[in-house]
């Protein structure tokens, strides 16, 4: 397995014509802004693309982009250990955004769509306040609600993991279209 390599925003943007420049947020998030040609391939549907991913490192490098860097090093990870080098993009394009670099937004998206870290805070937001609510109106070991979505937090940050997003991104607004998909996949084998 090998350790997956790291692209400077700068050096990507340099670089942008000839990497093969895949976003694994959700559909919401790519929609909402992404890199100029990334095509939209979420995290969890890494392992279906792998045959195309492999063929698209055939014809040159593969950068893998998140928001924020933590999924794509996961992405690259997965690849890796299916014997597909690519580099992830250091800070995800909320690095890209900050650092004065266009964000492509397609015309056609009719409603955008919560980032991922946003919907996770509003979960364990709303989870931890109807724990300490019934804690206090129905029984008090509702309030061990709360306390396992704090427990939840401080592994997800220990462990740069977070099962919580894992599971709002199998919730229909968060998951691609099967044509959708389909027709990223084409366009990756196509390339």
């Amino acid at each position: 397995m090998t350790t997956p390599t790291s692209l400077a925003t700068d050096e990507a943007r340099t670089r942008l014509h000839e990497l093969t420049v895949i976003d694994v947020r959700t559909p919401g998030e790519y929609a909402s802004g992404h890199l100029p040609g990334a095509l939209n391939i979420p995290l969890d549907q890494i392992q279906r693309a792998l045959p195309d991913i492999r063929h698209a490192t055939d014809r040159g490098d593969v950068l893998v982009v998140c928001a924020s860097g933590a999924r794509s090093e996961n992405a690259c990870k997965i690849l890796a250990e299916n014997g597909v080098t690519a580099a992830t993009l250091s800070g995800g394009t909320g690095a890209w955004a900050a650092d004065g670099h266009e964000l492509h937004r397609p015309q056609s998206a009719s409603r955008a769509t919560w980032g991922m870290e946003r919907q996770v805070r509003l979960t364990a937001g709303v989870i931890v306040l109807l724990g300490l609510l019934l804690g206090f109106v129905v029984h008090p070991a509702f309030q061990f609600v709360s306390a396992g979505v704090a427990g939840g937090l401080i592994f997800s940050a220990l462990t740069n993991t977070c099962g919580m997003a894992a599971m709002l991104a199998k919730l229909p607004h968060n998951r691609p279209r099967a044509a959708d998909l389909d027709n990223t996949l084409a366009a990756l084998r196509n390339r």
